[in-house]
This record gives C-alpha cells, structure tokens and sequence, in this order.
C-alpha cells in the first residue's frame, strides 16, 4: 500500500548522497572484491551495499544485483530480499516481478519479515501475479506478528474491511493502534476511523492487547 512510494524515497536519498560519499570515503574495493569472489559473505554484502548506495564506490545497481545475487544464492536472507526488491524496480536487471516473488518467497520461507511483507503488498495489488486479498492477509500477519509496522498497519485496515480475511473490529483497532504508537501516520488516521464504530468495552479489550504486546516486547528487548 505504501511500499513502493518508502522504496523511492529510499532511493532518491542514497542517490543524492551518492556522489559525495565516493569522494570523501573510498572504500578497499579490491580487496573486497577478491574476498567476496572468494566467498566471504560480509565481503560480499559489503561490496553490494557499497555500489547500490554509491558509498566510497562509484554508483553501479547492476554491480550491486550481481553481488547481491550471489549472496542470496548462498541463502542470505537480507539478500534475498534485496535482490527481490531490485528486480521489483529493475534496479541494474530486468524488471521481473516474478523473479522478486520467487526471492521473496526463499526469505520469507526464512521468517525475513520485510519479505513477508513485500508478499503481501505483491498480492494485493495484483502485478503481474493477480490481485490476492487472503494471500496479502497472510502474509501482513506473518510480517506483523514479527514486528513489521506497516504491515501491522496494513493488517489492521484489512481486518477493518473484511478484505481477504474476517472482518474484526476489536483485531483491526489492536493492529492499527500498535502500528500508531510506533509512529506510523497512516496508523494514526486509520485508528480514529475505526474507533467510531467501537464501544468503550470493545475500545479497552483491544488497548489492553496492545499492552500486553508492548510490555512483552520491552521484556524481549532486555
């Protein structure tokens, strides 16, 4: 729902500090290079992460898929997602949002939540692949229970609906308010419109879920 508007501003942020950083902060790239054809995986991230961001490297998205790409063949996860995500936009490859789906599916397979919820967003929007509400439902839960915002965020609106999934209430005010006191914006709209067509007991059976998350989270934390 907004996964495509986060990744270009992710984007156009690296690209804009991209020329700056080459000059000022050079980075070993032979060294690196020989170390990630050798199979060094943190060489290898390195060296992705370096072209696709242009920090201390000339800028080069197609460097940065070839890294990537190796890194994920080894079962990266981080990888796997990335290089998903650069076939999605056709980042240094050609565009396939086939070929992201079937890297996604390897990291999400793995319990990466960000992959998980780049499923969702995949189906249920329908690229290529046909629009699939129960899928994206699916998929935003694994990604939500693990954490991911806005796919708590997405989860709460769906629920809200009864797109794809049971309409609930009571589940879509839980999802969306633990989304909202995370700091996600369109959270914070989407609660107040569910909240007018809840009751005060409705209204505290959900905040109490909310604080049994947080507190439980706070106690993983430590």
């Amino acid at each position: 729902m907004r996964h495509h508007l986060i990744i270009l501003c992710v984007y156009l942020a690296f690209a804009i500090a991209a020329g700056a950083a080459h000059a000022q902060n050079p980075i070993p790239i032979n060294d690196l290079t020989v170390r990630a054809e050798a199979g060094e995986r943190t060489a290898t991230r390195q060296l992705a992460e370096a072209y696709y961001t242009g920090k201390g490297v000339e800028q080069d998205f197609s460097l940065a898929a070839q890294w990537y790409e190796k890194l994920a063949k080894l079962g990266d996860v981080r990888a796997q997602t990335s290089v998903g995500l650069m076939y999605l936009r056709g980042y240094g490859v050609e565009k396939s949002i086939k070929t992201a789906l079937k890297w996604w599916q390897f990291a999400a397979a793995q319990n990466d939540p960000g992959a998980q919820y780049s499923l969702g967003t995949l189906h249920f929007e329908g690229k290529d692949i046909g629009q699939n509400y129960p899928e994206a439902a699916k998929w935003y839960r694994q990604a939500a229970m693990r954490g991911h915002i806005p796919a708590q965020a997405d989860l709460g609106m769906m629920l809200f609906q009864g797109k794809g999934i049971e309409r609930n209430i009571v589940q879509a005010y839980y999802w969306s308010a633990l989304a909202a006191q995370q700091g996600d914006d369109i959270a914070q709209v989407n609660l107040k419109e569910i909240a007018k067509e809840m009751n005060p007991v409705q209204v505290t059976e959900a905040e109490t879920q909310v604080a049994d998350w947080i507190r439980n989270a706070k106690r993983t934390w430590k």
